[in-house]
């Protein structure tokens, strides 16, 4: 007797937890950042690219994101504007180097650019974790 009770009981508060549980992980939906608000949208060009060419979009966010690192490293400093610049200058490399580029080579290029990035991670965490912006 005690189990057939105990058994929808136990169901009933699990599916109570789980149901709390999921509210807790609802997805924020949004384009504004939580740190430095202001930071410049892609470029429009990015975002009309073709499926096909989705390489190139993420080479180009490779270089924004390693440039980004290596200017908070290089000035100590992480203000949004170090952090977050336009685009102009990551788009000149890009057209002037990299448009015309074969598929292997953009993505030997984006994994330069991620291994740069990543290797500056910490050090630049560390810079905007003391000025509160990570």
């Amino acid at each position: 007797m005690i189990r057939t009770t105990a058994l929808p009981c136990l169901f009933i508060l699990i599916s109570a937890l789980a149901a709390d549980a999921e509210s807790n992980f609802a997805p924020t939906f949004g384009d504004q950042a939580e740190m430095c608000p202001d930071q410049p949208d892609e470029p429009q060009w990015m975002r009309e690219l073709p499926v096909r060419d989705a390489h190139k979009r993420l080479l180009v966010q490779q270089i924004y994101r390693a440039e980004s690192m290596q200017r908070i490293v290089d000035a100590q400093d992480c203000g949004c504007p170090t952090r977050y610049p336009p685009w102009d200058a990551v788009e000149a490399l890009y057209f002037e180097g990299y448009a015309a580029a074969e598929y292997r080579e953009v993505l030997e290029v984006t994994s330069a650019h991620r291994r740069k990035a990543n290797a500056l991670r910490l050090a630049a965490m560390a810079i905007c974790r003391a000025a509160g912006n990570w």
